[in-house]
């Protein structure tokens, strides 16, 4: 997983730093922040190291969502996904007051103009043009894979990173966008092949690899390489089939681990012959090119690994 400091709160750096110390009685280093007292104590002996910690916590209770919200005094929280980070003045494209009530002529000019002028202010200049871009393609294309919004603002941290060392110049914004997307799956265990993010951007699958190395090698990142098991569970819940397949598939990749026969091989076409296989054996009927559309590879693929599986673990399941 890719850690990449950017900010850190003064009050979690006091914390790390109150971590450090080994207990003054017993010197021991195993000491918890009980956040419900506000105590630093040690388990070791219990002694209270700390007792005096602030609390970052709203001083309001709340017993309903618009009592929530009236109470509320904050904006929406800070995000890596916006060039800003969300902390400046958004001007919404509406034509109504505060009240709802529609605007007068003279006013929809002047809030056509604010608006205009506020959005020129938001990107000011090349920097956060470019970011913002980037952003918004890294939106879209985890939108259309299904990442979760912490994979995505890893993935903006990285394109950051990558802003930051000047490794954009000269290189498509697009392209460096996918790459760091295949980077941040990768670095989750939640690997996305190369083939399906080409298809969601229209570029070419050798064109975001050769980005995706030049990443690598630049930003000295090491990533450990996809195993066929990283793709399984996706690929099952995409083609509809149960935990019971997931775990065949699973353990037929883990024997074929043990001896040996892995290596040099496209992970997704292992995966797409795993599942095939665990299928067949609980006599489910689903096709070569179901699963292979789904797995992004060839039906020739799945054929040809299939049968290698098949005849190094010594399956005798009748798979006709």
């Amino acid at each position: 997983m890719i850690y990449t400091t950017i900010e850190i709160d003064i009050h979690k750096k006091l914390e790390l730093e109150e971590f450090k110390n080994n207990c003054p009685e017993c010197g021991s280093n195993n000491i918890v922040l009980d956040r419900i007292h506000g105590d630093l104590v040690c388990e070791g002996c219990g002694l209270v190291i700390n007792d005096v910690f602030i609390d970052d916590g709203k001083e309001w209770q709340s017993f309903s969502f618009q009592e929530e919200y009236s109470k509320s005094r904050t904006g929406p929280p800070i995000t890596e996904l916006v060039h800003d980070k969300g902390l400046t003045t958004f001007i919404s494209d509406g034509n109504t007051d505060y009240s709802g009530n529609p605007l007068t002529k003279n006013n929809r000019s002047q809030i056509y103009r604010l608006r205009k002028w506020q959005r020129r202010l938001r990107r000011y200049d090349a920097y956060e043009k470019n970011l913002s871009k980037a952003l918004a393609e890294i939106n879209r294309i985890g939108s259309m894979l299904g990442l979760s919004n912490k994979l995505r603002e890893d993935t903006a941290i990285i394109y950051k990173v990558a802003m930051e060392k000047n490794l954009i110049r000269g290189r498509s914004i697009n392209n460096i966008a996918a790459a760091c997307v295949y980077i941040a799956c990768k670095s989750y265990c939640n690997p996305r092949t190369l083939d399906e993010i080409a298809k969601i951007t229209s570029l070419s699958k050798k064109e975001i690899g050769r980005t995706y190395r030049f990443l690598l090698r630049e930003m000295h990142l090491k990533l450990k390489p996809v195993q066929a098991r990283d793709y399984i569970e996706r690929f099952c819940n995409e083609l509809g089939l149960g935990f019971t397949i997931q775990k065949i598939a699973k353990k037929i990749l883990d024997d074929a681990e043990e001896l040996g026969i892995l290596s040099g091989k496209c992970p997704s076409g292992l995966a797409a012959a795993a599942i095939y296989i665990a299928a067949k054996s609980k006599k489910i009927k689903i096709t070569q090119k179901k699963i292979a559309d789904v797995c992004s590879v060839t039906e020739v693929t799945v054929r040809n690994r299939y049968k290698e599986l098949v005849r190094e673990l010594e399956i005798r399941a009748p798979f006709n």
